[in-house]
């Protein structure tokens, strides 16, 4: 794999996702990918989107602003922050434009709120939800994902599109499915059957999908090891 360009990596795990939804009756192109481009160059993200890629995630704020304004002419670029985020880095996330998949707390929703308002933007966020209840990992416990969803709701310039998580890792595959499951149970019960389910990475992308996941965050997968 070390030898393959980005567009062969990619094109390698896009038939990972086709072939996953097709073993989980799922509907072809139902599942989104989120190609993690984090500590990658400007050009690698170009590669991949002159492949067809348009969503990217970020996992440092400095660099997905770097990137925000790198990437401008390529207005059909969606990025996604998907690292632990600092109420006093609020701001520059709402700025880059970008998707929060990380709101785990009221204090930081009520900040990107306030932060969405005075850009006169509306931000797209998921609830990040430590499903596992691991102490050392960022994420709503799920005993309080309901306050936190009204909260969030009653927020006008957030727009709540949905949940995400990070499991435990874990060589045994099978072994990580009961997560998957409990996030796309709490999602039915809180939200609607339609809202994002982001989970799955380079490794476990197939049994995330198989237990609903909508959105994959792949990086090793496409970009190789990160320097």
């Amino acid at each position: 794999m070390s030898g393959s360009s980005i567009a062969e990596r990619l094109s390698s795990v896009r038939e990972r996702i086709a072939r996953a939804e097709a073993r989980a009756g799922r509907a072809a192109g139902s599942v989104t990918l989120v190609a993690v481009s984090k500590t990658k160059p400007v050009e690698a993200i170009r590669e991949a989107y002159a492949r067809g890629q348009r969503v990217f995630g970020e996992n440092y704020v400095q660099e997905l602003i770097e990137k925000h304004h790198a990437l401008a002419d390529l207005r059909d670029l969606e990025l996604h922050f998907i690292g632990h985020l600092q109420t006093n880095k609020a701001k520059d996330v709402v700025r880059a434009r970008a998707t929060v998949e990380t709101l785990d707390s009221p204090r930081l929703a009520t900040e990107l709120a306030k932060r969405a308002v005075n850009e006169g933007v509306r931000v797209p966020v998921l609830v990040q939800v430590n499903v596992a209840r691991e102490a050392q990992k960022s994420g709503c416990d799920p005993d309080a994902l309901e306050a936190l969803i009204r909260h969030v709701r009653a927020l006008s310039s957030l727009e709540l599109r949905g949940l995400m998580t990070i499991p435990p890792h874990d060589d045994d595959l099978e072994r990580l499915r009961p997560h998957f499951a409990a996030l796309r149970a709490l999602r039915d019960r809180h939200l609607d059957a339609n809202a994002t389910l982001s989970m799955g990475m380079s490794a476990d992308l197939e049994v995330a999908i198989e237990e609903g996941a909508t959105h994959v965050r792949v990086g090793t997968a496409i970009f190789g090891e990160r320097s």
